[in-house]
């Protein structure tokens, strides 16, 4: 993923873009993300961080457990 935003210290949007079989583009206010945006497709997410994948899951009670 890449983030792309205007003036590093004025800008308070960001736009993440992601590049998969299914692209879609995700608004970030500041450091926050709306976990509807990530969750409006499905109820799981793979997090690649490194060489380590993760599993991030939005359970039945609306809760989210994020595993290795």
């Amino acid at each position: 993923m890449s983030a792309t935003s205007g003036d590093k210290f004025g800008a308070a949007e960001k736009q993440v873009v992601s590049v998969s079989d299914a692209a879609k583009t995700l608004v970030m206010r500041g450091n926050r993300l709306d976990s509807r945006e990530l969750f409006s497709a499905e109820r799981e997410i793979i997090i690649v961080h490194g060489e380590e994948h993760y599993r991030l899951r939005l359970t039945s009670q609306n809760k989210l457990i994020l595993t290795k």
